[in-house]
């Protein structure tokens, strides 16, 4: 039997601290601070007692993520280098482990090596050093299942055929016989298809077939299956399971199909950072941001910019059925033959550690925004391709008349906003494809970024740009809904994130996101949500602080309500409602159109002037005619409560749990322009990830808190206007 075991306690960092992965080598402030602080060598010890047991067994160390460039020795020997900081690497202890105590000491190193991807130029995001991910310790049989693959061919033919690859681990070179058992189980753990196959080799493969009315994975009904695999040898047993799902992913001429039908995709990039811990944050923080984008963002795509993110994270889009489009670390810039060859190597780590995963739908196999280099990237196709049959590859710039020797061709169109550098093009959403691919023939096509830099938004900007950066994001994806060309568009980004001094708002922040560093949206996080159906709830959100100065002039019109309902109505003080439908006429191919409010409905005297009385508002959400959602405006806004709000109250004894704070007025709106300081203390079984003393920014902050095992915490956020707020959290399990 193989077992598997948590190494992450009891680590010591540089010699002086007891820390428990994953760590982050240096916590940086939320802004101002200097990138250089990380980029040197770090290392981490752990002393730990060989187990009798282990007599004649297989030992090793699995470490699934270190920035970067990270030695593993044991007793002093060196075992690896692994130089990738994004995929796991794995540290064989069997032949210098030692009776009694043994240390391991890892040696990572934060400095940008050229040598490196993505390194070598600048890049526009962190790579925080550490051991950020976390460690395991493997105690199998001699001859071990290394590797298992799963393809799932011809889906929509009606078959449910598993295509399985199995390499096996024989480090001893031991003579190979025995047998395999498989077993395919459905969502519901039921076995529906069984095999047994004897060992003649290293790599074995056969098929499994289950009946046709096994669910298909999809975006809406994500059906997971489980392939149980043992493996009976003369030297023991060893056991591995890996989920997968039935599905078929085709990128045509005519957009996206999944499972034979055609899909508009619409998504955003993300980011693996998070304020102060950069990576560092394990599984819960991972598995929220995947529910963020699934059920907050409502989006069906997310891109992992521009690296291979955490298992967890895509674990749960498999559960989610949210679509994933990995990619292989790198930003523009491409390196010389020993960087190229550490690239294509990254194709293989990445492709053979995420085949699995349904909601994988395209490998990126070229370095983001890069020049075109035809032997190189025939070089990353060409891996890809043979490791992978099921997925078509990617390769994303922003330079046209690119060479295309991928399967799809995927553009960050930036053109939007062009038109304020000058030139005849007017305001322009997307380019049509063929003007970009240069080429004399459609293919395969998909949006992988617009916005971001073209138009950054701070969480409290002045209302009018807030509504500007929502019409962007607005004018893009109608554009691509309403081009059958076009697979879809996938805006950047999700969140805010640090960044190198050479990019971002001076601060050190690039504010591109939809929401900021906390996971917490801004208007145009609306813009997505509201293209959901309202069957996964009603979007009722105007885009608005309802105050009469805020914008030039004055008033608030014209008023954006972002909306998944058929119509809105507004209520304006004492005057007769006004009922507006979406506006098809600017948004004509959106699946749910904004509510744009104007003069056209207003007279001066019902909606008033600067000088006149300002009133309250009330907007009124109407589906097939009935009322479903209210969103009430007092004219009026006072600071009236704090709200402490954590994503959940019961967490694992190792889990890290974000805690929003929001000034409310007296309906329990957000007060955006509220910047007044709270302070943070956290008792009991958990500690605080970053400062205790914060300001609220655009009325709100977070934190998230660590549990360090097992028992109570006790959160207290005081404001000295608005009083102080106890929110009580349970880690639970064992530690």
């Amino acid at each position: 039997m193989r077992f598997l075991s948590d190494f992450n306690d009891d680590w010591l960092f540089e010699g002086r601290d007891t820390v428990r992965l994953p760590h982050n080598a240096v916590d940086l402030p939320f802004s101002y601070f200097d990138e250089k602080a990380y980029q040197r060598p770090f290392t981490y010890e752990k002393t730990f007692e060989a187990d009798p047991a282990w007599e004649g067994r297989e030992v090793s160390l699995r470490f699934d993520g270190a920035m970067a460039n990270a030695e593993v020795r044991l007793n002093g020997a060196h075992l690896l280098r692994h130089p990738d900081g994004y995929t796991p690497f794995t540290a064989r202890l069997t032949t210098r482990l030692k009776p009694g105590r043994n240390t391991v000491t890892v040696t990572v190193d934060g400095t940008e090596n050229p040598e490196i991807p993505p390194f070598g130029g600048v890049i526009d995001y962190l790579t925080y050093a550490g051991l950020y991910r976390e460690a395991w310790l493997i105690v199998s049989a001699p001859v071990s299942i290394a590797q298992v693959k799963v393809e799932t061919p011809d889906t929509t033919a009606g078959a449910r055929r598993a295509e399985v690859q199995v390499w096996l681990d024989n480090p001893r070179n031991l003579p190979l016989s025995g047998s395999l058992s498989a077993r395919l189980r459905d969502e519901a753990g039921t076995v529906v298809a069984q095999a047994e196959i004897p060992v003649t080799g290293p790599e074995l493969a056969f098929t499994l077939t289950g009946p046709a009315s096994l669910r298909l994975w999809d975006i809406d009904d994500p059906a997971l299956h489980t392939l149980d695999l043992t493996l009976n040898t003369p030297n023991g047993q060893d056991d591995l399971a890996t989920r997968f799902g039935f599905r078929q992913v085709d990128f045509t001429t005519d957009g996206f199909h999944l499972n034979g039908k055609r899909l508009k995709l619409r998504g955003l990039n993300r980011h693996q950072s998070f304020p102060y811990c950069g990576y560092a944050l394990g599984k819960a923080a991972q598995v929220k941001d995947a529910e963020i984008l699934k059920h907050e963002l409502r989006v069906n795509i997310v891109r992992t910019s521009h690296y291979p993110q955490s298992k967890y994270f895509l674990d749960r889009c498999d559960e989610l059925g949210l679509l994933v489009f990995e990619e292989i670390p790198g930003w523009q810039h491409i390196g010389k033959a020993k960087w190229k060859d550490e690239a294509v190597e990254n194709v293989r780590r990445m492709i053979t550690r995420d085949w699995n995963h349904p909601s994988i739908v395209i490998w990126g196999v070229r370095i983001n925004e890069s020049q075109d280099d035809h032997d190189f990237y025939l070089r990353t196709n060409a891996l890809a391709r043979r490791l992978d049959t099921t997925r078509p590859t990617g390769g994303v710039r922003y330079i046209t008349d690119s060479e295309l020797l991928e399967d799809v061709y995927t553009m960050n169109d930036f053109i939007l906003g062009n038109e304020e550098w000058g030139g005849n093009r007017p305001r322009t959403p997307l380019r049509p494809q063929q003007e970009v691919t240069g080429l004399d023939r459609v293919v395969p096509y998909m949006i992988t970024e617009y916005g971001g830099h073209m138009y950054p938004t701070k969480s409290w900007d002045q209302e009018q740009r807030q509504a500007e950066h929502v019409t962007r994001h607005l004018e893009v994806m109608n554009a691509a809904y309403g081009d059958p060309q076009i697979a879809g568009c996938i805006g950047w980004c999700a969140f805010d994130y640090n960044t190198h001094r050479d990019f971002g708002s001076g601060d050190r922040i690039c504010h591109h996101g939809v929401m900021d560093m906390f996971r917490e949206p801004k208007f145009a996080a609306y813009a997505y949500a509201s293209q959901s159906d309202p069957k996964d709830g009603v979007i009722l959100q105007p885009v608005t602080f309802w105050a009469r100065g805020e914008r030039n002039i004055g008033g608030v019109l014209p008023l954006i309500i972002l909306t998944n309902c058929d119509e809105v109505e507004l209520r304006y003080g004492n005057h007769p409602p006004k009922r507006v439908a979406p506006d098809r006429e600017k948004y004509p191919h959106l699946p749910h159109a904004p509510v744009i409010l104007d003069r056209r409905h207003f007279t001066n005297d019902e909606l008033g002037l600067w000088g006149m009385t300002w009133e309250h508002g009330e907007i009124t959400g109407y589906i097939d005619g009935k009322p479903v959602a209210t969103y009430r405006m007092v004219s009026d806004q006072v600071a009236t409560r704090l709200e402490v709000a954590p994503d959940a109250t019961r967490i694992g004894p190792h889990d890290a749990v974000r805690v929003m704070v929001r000034a409310l007025d007296q309906v329990g709106h957000k007060l955006p322009f509220f910047p007044e300081p709270v302070s943070i203390t956290v008792t009991g079984a958990g500690r605080r990830i970053g400062p205790g003393f914060v300001p609220l920014r655009a009325g709100s902050t977070g934190f998230w808190i660590q549990a360090t095992g097992p028992g109570e915490i006790t959160v207290t956020v005081s404001s000295d206007r608005l009083g102080a707020q106890v929110v009580h959290l349970v880690a639970e399990g064992s530690a």
